[in-house]
């Protein structure tokens, strides 16, 4: 355990991004899990960090509890509270409401193995470990179509976002593949913010709607699903936005 876990190992492989979900395809003998709905976080035992590289500013005790090594996962606190999330985990001074936070945990990047080998360096240093933000997520294996219906069903009614469908038995694997996949009730996307319009109207004085520009160059206004909150302290120009959509015109 000493040689295992006595130096700090930074992420060294690309990492993974679930493609869309297939119908007509079989899972059976894959893994699922719930898809959480809040601020995917990567920890490279030195920064904690978004998953386009930016400094999460957490405090000194949050980043102490973590392992000396990769972890990949979702900083969260319950189900539909992106907005609270957000406000907690993207503010440059961390705030005594970082104890709200759970850091879900489903990949570990540079171990060695299937999935479940690289579940057993984590669950081993949780171990030795006591009172720590993190918790690993609950991986089912899938039995048929209908169990992973059923899964799916139950969730989305108990307010979930949606499920991750893994093969559980290759190595870790970095980038988009299939061999990873997300089934969601609405898809979302992360686009990066450039400008911002002001309102007219009820929401005059406020921020009307966003610029985005996606990964593929694409720009659009985005104007709907703010709060009041959000219409009045708009994210910075230059910052990453996650917005749900259901479809493209």
């Amino acid at each position: 355990l000493l040689i295992l876990f006595g130096c700090r190992s930074a992420l060294t492989k690309e990492l993974q991004k679930p493609m869309e979900y297939q119908s007509d395809r079989d899972y059976t003998g894959w893994v699922m899990s719930e898809k959480y709905d809040g601020i995917r976080a990567i920890w490279d035992a030195i920064q904690l960090k978004t998953r386009q590289g930016k400094t999460i500013f957490a405090p000194h005790w949050f980043l102490k509890k973590l392992p000396p090594f990769a972890i990949d996962g979702e900083l969260w606190t319950k189900r539909q509270d992106l907005e609270n999330i957000q406000s907690i985990v993207m503010d440059h001074t961390p705030s005594d409401r970082w104890s709200e936070i759970k850091y879900f945990i489903f990949e570990i990047p540079n171990a060695k193995g299937n999935l479940d080998s690289r579940y057993k360096m984590l669950e081993t240093w949780l171990k030795n470990n006591n009172n720590t933000p993190l918790h690993l997520v609950q991986q089912i294996k899938v039995k048929s179509k209908n169990h992973l219906n059923t899964f799916y069903q139950q969730l989305i009614t108990d307010g979930a976002e949606g499920i991750i469908v893994k093969n559980p038995n290759l190595d870790y694997f970095g980038g988009r593949t299939s061999s990873s996949v997300k089934r969601k009730k609405v898809a979302d996307m992360e686009g990066l913010v450039i400008s911002i319009n002001k309102a007219k109207g009820k929401f005059a004085g406020m921020m009307g709607s966003l610029g985005i520009q996606l990964e593929n160059g694409k720009r659009f206004k985005l104007g709907t699903g703010f709060s009041h909150n959000q219409r009045k302290n708009p994210p910075e120009i230059g910052s990453q936005v996650k917005f749900k959509y259901y479809g493209f015109t």
